[in-house]
């Protein structure tokens, strides 16, 4: 077999959506410059023929997709699929949601490796029709993968109660160190570097958002809080209630999506609040501790084993606020964190250790 593998289950690259992309662009590159031949499948709006093009020296595959939503990435998800398998290159999928497409792969004999993402069929936001697919597709994932990837521990224990323990890999997440950032942009925002404390993640209940601003505002603080992410209140509740229980100190500029501004945001933070409880390895949270936060997190065994000993965590809005009055007025604890953090990062999270764990697992299937 050739050493080339075919990168599906994201929107392609270069990443521009989330943290699936951003590891298909990372491990993707690695494999590259590792001696790799790397064709990556991305979705591009608009009708007509399969197109073929390089970046970086990766091939891309692009797919012309006009429907938008769930119904347009299944759509894409099904032509990926079938065009890779055509071949008997190693598919290496982010996800699990195109398992029951997935078993066109393996009924034509090409390795199949499976980032089992975090246990997505649990979360209440997507509703029981949603969850209920989730959930056939993962237990059909871990039957057609010949390799699982878990990426956090307590994935990994998961997955070995559902199939073979012989067939999962711990792999985690990456993220690029930042040691220095353009100011222009907090400031842009009235946030002063060094004098803020950051949210970063999508505006849902199992996030926490509500009990972390709740606690911020529970006292008078001389920093304000940036909330990051896109917010409606004129049609989702628990947006309102978010906004409701800020004060003045709490601002909600939206969604920053471009990575230099987003990291610009995370390395001027006095403190990063990480308010997830479900999932494996979250990438904002390894993001934030690549750019030097210290961390207050949601007390559960997927934060606790990412971000650290290190770090301080709460369980509820009242466990933020005090947590809050401690740490904003110890410059010296901060300093101690903010150095795990990027111990924590170094030891365990940069794309190169990452990279390097896919390359030498996927090169078992040569």
């Amino acid at each position: 077999m050739n050493k080339t593998v075919r990168i599906l289950g994201t929107h392609g690259v270069p990443a521009a959506y989330g943290g699936f992309e951003t590891a298909a662009e990372n491990v993707g590159l690695f494999l590259s410059h590792a001696g790799w031949r790397v064709i990556v499948y991305c979705q591009v709006p608009g009708k007509g023929r399969i197109r073929f093009d390089r970046w970086q020296g990766l091939e891309r595959v692009l797919i012309p997709i006009s429907t938008e939503g769930w119904r347009g990435t299944s759509k894409f998800d099904l032509l990926s699929i079938r065009h890779a398998s055509a071949y008997r290159d190693i598919c290496l999928t982010f996800g699990y949601n195109t398992a029951l497409f997935n078993v066109a792969t393996r009924m034509r004999r090409a390795p199949l490796v499976i980032n089992m993402d975090g246990i997505e069929w649990s979360r209440s936001r997507w509703g029981l029709t949603r969850q209920t697919i989730l959930y056939v597709n993962e237990r059909i994932a871990c039957y057609v993968g010949n390799e699982l990837i878990a990426d956090h521990p307590e994935i990994e224990r998961y997955l070995r109660k559902k199939t073979r323990s012989d067939k999962i890999t711990m792999i985690t997440y990456g993220a690029d160190a930042v040691d220095d950032a353009d100011e222009r942009l907090p400031r842009s925002l009235g946030l002063e570097p060094g004098n803020y404390l950051s949210i970063v993640c999508r505006p849902i209940p199992e996030n926490s958002i509500f009990e972390m601003v709740q606690g911020f505002c529970a006292r008078p603080r001389a920093e304000k809080l940036v909330v990051l992410g896109s917010y409606d209140p004129a049609s989702d509740a628990y947006h309102r209630k978010v906004m409701a229980a800020a004060n003045e100190r709490v601002i909600f500029p939206g969604a920053i999506y471009d990575r230099d501004d987003l990291a610009a945001v995370r390395f001027h933070s006095k403190l990063y609040l990480h308010g997830h409880t479900v999932g494996g390895t979250n990438p904002s949270l390894v993001e934030a501790m690549a750019a030097g936060n210290p961390v207050l997190a949601h007390d559960n065994p997927y934060n606790r084993w990412t971000a650290g000993a290190g770090q301080e965590y709460f369980t509820s809005a009242d466990v933020v606020a005090r947590r809050l009055d401690v740490l904003l007025s110890s410059p010296s604890k901060l300093e101690q964190m903010s150095e795990s953090s990027r111990t924590r990062h170094r030891g365990e999270f940069t794309w190169a250790h990452v990279a390097g764990q896919y390359d030498k697992l996927l090169s078992r299937f040569i």
